[in-house]
């Protein structure tokens, strides 16, 4: 039996899952601090456990939990007056016209958040992680398994970033205009990374984490108003797009994972793939396409074949060919192993995903051994396809992936040869 008290529970739950990102940007600006933040905000969530089991759930879970975190902070500050004067100063300062006119470039407090988080006084790395704790709302867990590295080494890098941004008292501001381009780069990283931890969850019972990929969207969304006339804006908008666009089609009616080859493309969402397919149009126009434009290339020739032996594999082969020229990714560079699987048979793919293999530059990704596993499983070898499967399932967090490595790992055991 459901009780109120199980309600409340299940309704703090999901406006921690769904709304952690808006209330943490929001409170920030009266904060004046990130970590004064996190706490007004986690204080939030803490009250919202009496007050909602005494009052009822608010209509509006973010605005009641934003409103209670603005409100602790103000409360921190009035009794410490000297607190503002010690912290870094984040977004719109009550003073200069200037800096307000430039708040209003950005429409979002997330997106504000953002930019602020991706100043370029920190590493790359740091900034991106720093971006997706603290705007996006991913784990520390979910953080390293992006990055390839143990839980504690991600917790550190998140801490020390902190740490600098106190210490070096940078200024928690939006960035001007003539600011922003400088960090772009960081900012699109972000949203990707977030678009790709949702739309494949590093673990758990569902494939797609729905609400990283529609904040993903919605930022990419902001960031094309933002900066109408930035070609790799165009490009990870029509990237997330046209890839989201299967979402509906990645698994079947008994819950089983579907690959691409597998996937009924009549059953894509077309409107996305036509919005995706202009935009794609735009961010290729000119010379020097950026990564995330040739990214949305290739998924728009997977977009507009009617099925994936219709694919034009050539072509697909030579866009990753050009980007590892502009982005020499290890995780590319395996991506395109399919593509090679295609145009030049599974021995060939097998001799990459083996290369990048023995560079330990891929350790702990789930997805090697998956790929060497099948490749070794379309070359009849099946001990070792074996092998590469149990490897795979070792590092796989998220059932439905489990559950489709585990059938694979069944059909190459009942072929090998006793």
């Amino acid at each position: 039996m459901t009780t109120p008290s199980d309600e409340v529970h299940r309704a703090i739950a999901d406006a921690h899952r769904r709304e952690w990102a808006f209330v943490l940007a929001a409170t920030a600006r009266v904060a004046g601090d990130i970590d004064l933040a996190e706490e007004c905000v986690q204080d939030a969530y803490v009250s919202a456990l009496d007050a909602w089991t005494r009052d009822g759930i608010p209509s509006n879970p973010a605005a009641w939990l934003t409103t209670a975190a603005r409100h602790r902070a103000v409360d921190i500050h009035r009794r410490n007056q000297t607190l503002r004067g010690k912290l870094p100063l984040l977004v719109e300062p009550d003073v200069a016209p200037a800096d307000v006119e430039d708040a209003d470039l950005i429409p979002d407090d997330r997106l504000r958040l953002v930019f602020t988080c991706c100043h370029p006084a920190l590493g790359r790395e740091a900034q991106v992680a720093l971006t997706l704790r603290l705007v996006c709302g991913l784990t520390t867990a979910e953080i390293a398994q992006v990055f390839l590295v143990p839980e504690p080494t991600m917790a550190a890098r998140v801490t020390r970033a902190k740490k600098k941004i106190a210490l070096a008292r940078i200024p928690y501001r939006v960035p001007d205009s003539a600011e922003l381009p400088d960090r772009l780069d960081a900012v699109l990283t972000v949203v990707h990374l977030l678009f790709t931890t949702g739309h494949t969850a590093p673990a758990g019972e569902r494939l797609v984490r729905a609400d990283l990929v529609d904040r993903s969207v919605g930022l990419a969304r902001m960031l094309l108003v933002l900066m109408p006339d930035e070609r790799e804006v165009r490009g990870l908008l029509a990237l997330i797009l046209l890839t989201d666009a299967r979402r509906r089609t990645r698994v079947d009616a008994a819950g089983r994972l579907l690959l691409l080859e597998e996937q009924d493309r009549t059953q894509w969402d077309r409107e996305q793939i036509a919005e995706g397919l202009a935009l794609v149009v735009n961010a290729l126009r000119g010379v020097g396409a950026g990564r995330f434009a040739v990214q949305a290339a290739i998924a728009a020739v997977h977009a507009e074949a009617a099925s994936y032996a219709e694919t034009d594999w050539p072509q697909v082969l030579e866009l990753y060919d050009e980007l590892l020229r502009r982005w020499p990714s290890p995780v590319v560079a395996l991506n395109r192993c399919v593509a090679v699987l295609m145009v030049e048979g599974a021995q060939a793919a097998l001799d990459e995903a083996d290369a990048l293999d023995a560079s330990g530059r891929l350790a702990g990704y789930r997805y090697l051994p998956a790929t060497r596993a099948d490749l070794l499983r379309r070359l009849e070898r099946f001990t070792e396809a074996a092998e590469a499967y149990r490897s795979a399932i070792a590092l796989a967090d998220n059932e439905l992936e489990r559950a489709f490595l585990t059938g694979r790992l069944s059909d190459v055991l009942s072929a090998s040869p006793s």
